[in-house]
């Protein structure tokens, strides 16, 4: 039971990996506008930072605008300058009661400077599960010297860690194709 143990932990915890560079490939923007794209930003309201989809419905307007709609009229002001002054490199504008936020285009150089970005995270994530994969092996090899599991068993549990490993950077590769493939549509 040690060994179905280890592989069903292992593959949680690179689950868990592959689930934190789809989140980090989504903070990476494109031409496009989407929701997620501000889920980081947080805005000061009445003296604590709060996440902007606590105090105002985010929506699109387009498929290059994003509207921010404050819940409260007050607050136009302090989420305007959340965005702003976010890492995004959006311009905002207030109009009434929503803010728009149109998605500038992306110049050649810097969708050249966003490719790096996401290869480096995709390679950030390969790193992660396979130092999970190491993890894991070490696991089994302890378990062999304390006699916990057999030579056969400790084997073949090694190369079923190697799939599961190979599956999910397979996954990761896919993910990063896609996202450069994204990065350079015009």
């Amino acid at each position: 039971m040690v060994i179905n143990d280890l592989k069903k932990t292992t593959e949680q915890k690179m689950d868990r990996s592959l689930q934190a560079f789809k989140a980090d490939l989504a903070k990476v923007r494109t031409g496009r506008a989407h929701t997620g794209l501000l889920d980081h930003i947080h805005v000061d309201y009445y003296g604590s930072p709060t996440p902007l989809n606590q105090v105002a419905k985010v929506t699109l307007l387009d498929a290059r605008t994003i509207g921010v709609a404050p819940f409260e009229k007050k607050m136009i002001q302090p989420v305007e300058k959340a965005i702003r002054e976010s890492d995004l490199g959006l311009n905002p504008a207030a109009q009434g009661e929503t803010i728009r936020v149109p998605m500038p285009l992306l110049t050649e150089e810097r969708r050249k400077e966003l490719i790096k970005v996401v290869r480096h995270e995709a390679e950030n994530a390969r790193v992660a599960v396979r130092n999970l994969r190491r993890d894991a092996i070490q696991h089994l090899k302890e378990a062999l010297k304390k006699k916990e599991v057999s030579e056969n068993d400790e084997r073949r549990a090694q190369d079923e860690v190697q799939k599961i490993t190979d599956r999910h950077i397979g996954d990761i590769d896919r993910l990063l194709a896609e996202k450069e493939k994204e990065l350079l549509a015009v």
